[in-house]
């Protein structure tokens, strides 16, 4: 057996001195540092943060049909080097889209012996696929995605009113959750005028009020079917009220947001950058402080990264056409330094950052009973990071398969040092654990809600 012994150990919504035992691919206590290591081989990781590894519900890998955009074995080297064990990858931009079974076998063959870290699936609504919905649920899927505007991928038709209602009660009677992206096209929005190249011809284009009325409506059907219902990547701090409300009256709601949203200024973002443009749109500081103190409340659960990558010349960077440009931010690697920058700044605690990268995503992707903490029986998924060391993102750190994204130039704080799934060192000193061309992959795929 092995452990890990540091100052600085994450638990219980505490930090502390600490030793992590790990019994093969778990941990078999969690206890305080002594000199007995009765036969264990103990790594002294110093004032080092030991932490559980974290799990990002809300990952696009692109594979199998858009393998040159991302790939499974790109997207989880780039996510054991930031130090994430799990992750949960969306049902497009692949193809095919993850909206049947078949589909979602189709997925997993493409990433069998490819995964360095442990993925889970997320299926798909469209108009037309509720009968589809139980055999996605039977085949491993942790719950099903809709987009509620266009998706941009002609694959992935968006769903009306009428179509999630039709969805979700099978989703509801599978235990499993829907999951949306909030935004509905109210139109009269005419930036046709405008220079393309304007960040703020952009913003004005996606308004606060596309993403107020979806979830509305998803909060009206949420307790018209009683299905349970997620808002990924809320950007608009005027639906906090909203959600509030469904939340006191005990709707089976939950919300995430995403690095960016915190992180990320419209005021600095400049025109004709397009490494910049996701949807919802980069919103401005005063929503983006409203979201912190939604988070640090809890009325917003958990937070993500929306890794969204494509091919660098889909960013039409000669272009810097906002308008046109394909719309995602690659940061799969850097949420917890993207993150932890903003949050030791407002006095947010570690305890608390677990918390919003680890343990709540992990509890909402039904990987909640073996992901998502250091306790007894949980898998030894650990992150070993220095939370002090300030450093500036380049392209050559970055390990997804294009490193474009609007972090490259930040100075940012925390690097990782260590990142461990189920017991195995997969990332160590800045270099996969496992580089070779042969290397071993030891990620698993995770099927079925509590599946880890």
């Amino acid at each position: 057996m092995r452990a890990i012994e540091s100052t600085r150990v994450v638990r219980e919504g505490r930090v502390g001195p600490g030793r992590v035992v790990i019994d093969g691919e778990t941990i078999k206590a969690v206890t305080l540092p002594d000199g007995d290591t009765d036969g264990l081989q103990v790594e002294d990781v110093g004032d080092a943060v030991v932490m559980p590894g974290i799990v990002d519900p809300h990952v696009h890998v692109n594979e199998p049909g858009r393998t040159e955009w991302e790939g499974f074995v790109t997207a989880t080297r780039a996510a054991a080097a930031g130090g994430v064990t799990s992750f949960v990858d969306m049902p497009l931009n692949c193809i095919p889209v993850t909206t049947t079974a078949e589909a979602l076998r189709i997925k997993l063959e493409a990433c069998a012996s490819s995964l360095h870290v442990d993925v889970g699936f997320w299926g798909g609504v469209v108009p037309g696929n509720a009968d589809e919905l139980a055999g996605l649920a039977r085949g491993g899927a942790l719950g099903c995605k809709a987009f509620m505007v266009d998706s941009g991928i002609p694959e992935f038709e968006w769903s009306r009113r009428a179509d999630l209602l039709q969805a979700m009660p099978h989703l509801r009677d599978a235990g499993l959750p829907l999951l949306a992206h909030a935004e509905l096209d109210l139109g009269a929005v005419d930036v046709s005028g405008d220079d393309p190249r304007s960040y703020a011809s952009y913003l004005r284009s996606r308004p606060r009020a596309w993403e107020d009325a979806a979830i509305a409506l998803l909060l009206e059907l949420c307790e018209e079917t009683g299905c349970a219902v997620h808002v990924v990547h809320l950007s608009s701090a005027d639906a906090l009220d909203t959600l509030r409300d469904a939340k006191h009256r005990g709707l089976p709601v939950t919300v995430e947001t995403c690095a960016h949203y915190l992180c990320l200024r419209a005021e600095d973002v400049p025109d004709g950058e397009t490494r910049f443009k996701c949807a919802p749109p980069i919103r401005e500081d005063e929503n983006r402080l409203r979201l912190w103190s939604a988070l640090e409340e809890g009325l917003i659960d958990f937070v993500v990264t929306d890794h969204s990558p494509c091919t660098p010349h889909l960013k039409l960077p000669e272009r810097g056409d906002f308008h046109a440009a394909w719309g995602g931010i690659a940061s799969l690697q850097l949420g917890l330094p993207s993150v932890w920058s903003q949050a030791r700044a407002r006095g947010a605690t570690l305890p608390d950052l677990s918390c919003w990268l680890s343990t709540r995503g992990a509890s909402f992707a039904g990987l909640g009973r073996r992901k998502g903490q250091l306790a007894p029986g949980f898998d030894a998924d650990i992150v070993v990071w220095d939370p002090d060391a300030a450093w500036t993102v380049r392209t050559d750190d970055l390990r997804f398969r294009h490193p474009v994204s609007p972090y490259v130039g930040e100075g940012l704080f925390g690097r990782v040092l260590q990142t461990i799934l189920r017991g195995t060192t997969i990332f160590s000193d800045g270099e996969p654990a496992d580089s070779g061309p042969e290397s071993a992959a030891h990620g698993r795929p995770l099927l079925g809600r509590d599946s880890a």
